[in-house]
């Protein structure tokens, strides 16, 4: 007969309550300090609800009200190097964070009888003009209320994505760790999300990652049994949250987020235990929010919810309980809590007033925002990447100028080099990814020797792209450290497309244009392998669509070196993309001398042409190169090597195209997401009338490559299509 016995988990799962004694042993300047701040996000988010009514906030309004004790209990007690970022419903994350930094000016504490100091009040306006878009806002209004960040403060920024967030503060508690200052590992990081995020798998993904590496992060669960309308018991079958921690060996807690003190208690545990060193923890405090999803009515009056049970919570209130502790204690009485009150309201009234006005146009009382403080129109495309003033002072190179010497080498030995020159240069930069540190370079041998070289800064990671992906978010947004992440497969990048296309594709634009986000992402494509519809797309014509990523594609290893060299200078994204047909080819490689950039948002002209001009990329250069021999057909190849509509080399496409009136576009994907449907229509609408002909296309079939071999060569183009249609071409136009 078979034998059972129980498990248990490794770490602490406790739940933690206060008693009389730990409010009698509490500091009476935390319960006071908790007490005003929890007033001033109250008082705030109903000044919120009030313009959302009068239709003066522009989207969504999510109130945080009476989830206030969560917030204000575990970031009362945050350094200014610590970091929090939040989700959408995040007003109360964000001012909590934001107060805790400027009452460390005061000495850490806030006072009942002066409450709103000039810096608060400053603080209040400008968090105001942000959620209804104005130019004085932390991002100039383009974040709005979901997307709130003061870097300055340690606030990372909320995210309306649910569970978006979560990989970036990973991101963000690596760096920490492994920052070279006097906070290295001591300096943590507070991820808020609610109870519907705890069923994300970016957020699950990131529990095992921080688990893995022991990070300093703290992931705080606002358990407000409510997404949207749908109740947690109604999607888990454990509606205990915190119990997710167990499962990944993170030690966590359980509290009454309408307790203030319990929170605050549990998050010095939680903060003891990070900032030893013992890897992250899970804080599950279950609150409530009074209203519903979005704007100033109660779930009640939208019937997922009873009177009865929003009542009871009501009566649970944090504000209306540490109130009572303390005047219980004899710390404060009425007289002072009224007051407290009034000059909150007053500064949130005053904030108000300071962007509002009345509404000329309007019967008395209607207000508008003040026209003047819209920002201007012109600023709707600025800073969504950078300026390239980091580029300025760049060696550019040219293998036919080149003076250094040159051999023969593989284009695979080319990425490995370049990179393990700039590790050994840059102690900022951190290659991660599947494999990275095994196999003797990866699966291809792309980071051939790094992890022998500099075994701290080559991460084997998870198989799980979205977590390291936007964990590499979350360490260029810091700003210390220069990721470079590598995907087996381009199509592995769609398993992190929320991270890649919603976070670090948008993040500089999104709040402000003022952050920078240093990251490299290489992948390769691999049409050809065998490997089917799932190992086999060129992901250029996606990225091409995204505004903040970068595109290069190089196809000599020459050009290879002085591509990544320059992406890892540029303060924006870049996305490399290799090619199994290329790692294996030999070229031209530098002996010694690794330290060049290949200009930036420069082609190559391949070779020169009068009748036809050809614009390819990458693996496809020498197929074309190859073709137009074949054919003898008169035609200028131009190898784009920059793709991104914001680098790529017009000044060399314009002079081609003046001279021959003639377009083909050769590329090997899909059709349906080639880059040469972006590229051709922007050809139109600036070349039209330069173009004796229609712009011709020379691309892959509709579906995918497939496994069986003929299927998958009959669904890409090759040499032999590129000669096919340069011979129609010919024929055609009597070339």
């Amino acid at each position: 007969m078979s034998r059972s016995k129980p498990l248990t988990p490794d770490v602490e799962w406790v739940e933690l309550a206060t008693t009389a004694q730990d409010w009698k042993k509490a500091d009476p300047s935390l319960l006071k300090t908790m007490l005003v701040q929890m007033q001033i996000i109250r008082s705030f988010e109903e000044s919120v609800l009030e313009l959302a009514a009068e239709g003066l906030v522009h989207g969504p309004a999510h109130s945080s009200i009476g989830q206030e004790g969560g917030a204000v209990g575990s970031a009362v007690m945050l350094r200014p190097g610590d970091g929090v970022n939040g989700s959408h419903r995040g007003h109360h994350q964000f001012l909590a964070k934001g107060l805790a930094y400027l009452a460390r000016t005061t000495g850490g504490t806030m006072d009942p009888v002066d409450p709103v100091s000039a810096e608060v009040q400053a603080y209040l306006q400008r968090t105001l003009a942000e959620i209804l878009g104005l130019d004085q806002g932390f991002s100039h209004g383009r974040g709005g209320s979901m997307h709130l960040q003061w870097m300055e403060a340690g606030a990372l920024g909320t995210n309306a994505i649910v569970g978006g967030g979560v990989p970036l503060a990973a991101g963000n508690a690596w760096a920490q760790k492994h920052a070279p200052t006097s906070d290295a590992g001591t300096d943590i990081t507070v991820s808020y999300f609610g109870d519907g995020a705890t069923n994300i798998g970016s957020v699950l993904e990131t529990m095992n990652l921080a688990a893995a590496w022991k990070l300093p992060l703290c992931f705080f669960i606002e358990n407000n049994l409510y997404a949207v309308s749908t109740h947690v018991s109604e999607v888990t079958a454990e509606s205990r949250l915190s119990g997710r921690g167990p499962g990944f060996g993170i030690r966590s807690w359980r509290v009454d987020g309408m307790d203030p003190l319990a929170v605050h208690l549990a998050m010095l545990q939680a903060t003891a235990h990070m900032r030893s060193g013992g890897g992250p923890t899970i804080i599950e405090a279950e609150v409530y929010r009074y209203f519903h999803q979005n704007g100033p009515f109660p779930g009640s009056a939208f019937g997922y919810r009873t009177k009865d049970e929003e009542n009871a919570w009501r009566k649970r209130d944090p504000i209306v309980r540490v109130t009572r502790e303390l005047k219980k204690l004899g710390y404060l009485d009425d007289a002072v809590i009224t007051q407290m009150t009034d000059k909150i309201k007053q500064a949130c009234t005053l904030a108000v007033t300071e962007l509002t006005e009345q509404d000329p146009d309007g019967k008395i009382g209607k207000r508008r925002i003040r026209p003047a403080l819209w920002p201007d129109a012109s600023f709707v495309d600025i800073g969504i990447r950078s300026d390239l003033s980091e580029l300025e002072s760049a060696r550019t190179e040219e293998e036919s100028s080149f003076t250094g010497e040159l051999a023969k080498g593989k284009f695979i030995d080319a990425v490995a080099d370049v990179m393990r020159a700039r590790m050994d240069a840059d102690k900022s930069i951190v290659v991660m990814g599947e494999d990275v540190h095994r196999l003797q370079g990866g699966t291809n041998g792309a980071t051939r020797g790094l992890k022998e070289a500099h075994s701290e800064r080559v991460l084997g990671t998870p198989i799980s792209e979205n977590a390291f992906a936007g964990l590499a978010g979350g360490i260029a947004m810091d700003g210390r450290f220069k990721p470079v992440i590598e995907f087996m497969y381009a199509d592995f990048m769609w398993v992190a497309g929320d991270q890649l296309f919603n976070q670090i594709a948008k993040a500089r634009h999104m709040f402000g244009g003022r952050g920078e986000m240093p990251l490299v992402l290489r992948s390769k494509v691999a049409m050809g392998t065998g490997y089917g519809s799932q190992h086999s797309m060129d992901p250029a014509g996606i990225f091409a669509t995204s505004a903040g990523w970068r595109i290069v594609a190089p196809s000599t290893p020459f050009d290879y070196v002085g591509l990544m060299n320059a992406a890892l200078a540029i303060n924006d994204p870049v996305v490399i993309i290799e090619h199994v047909d290329l790692y294996t080819s030999m070229g031209t490689v530098p002996v010694q001398d690794f330290d060049f950039q290949i200009p930036f948002g420069k082609a190559a002209i391949r070779r020169t042409g009068k009748a036809l001009t050809i614009l390819t990329y990458g693996a496809m250069v020498q197929p074309t190169l190859d073709a137009v021999g074949d054919t003898g057909t008169d035609a200028e190849v131009v190898d784009l090597r920059w793709l991104d509509k914001a680098s790529i080399d017009w000044d060399t496409i314009d002079a081609s195209i003046k001279k021959t009136n003639n377009i083909l576009i050769v590329e090997q994907g899909t059709r349906g997401t080639a880059y040469g449907g972006w590229l051709s229509d922007e050809i139109q609408r600036r070349y039209f009338d330069y173009l004796d002909y229609p712009i011709q296309r020379v691309s892959g079939g509709e579906a995918s490559p497939s496994i069986s071999k003929v299927l998958e060569r009959a669904a890409f183009a090759g040499r032999p299509e590129i000669a096919a249609a340069l011979k129609t071409i010919k024929k055609d136009q009597s070339l």
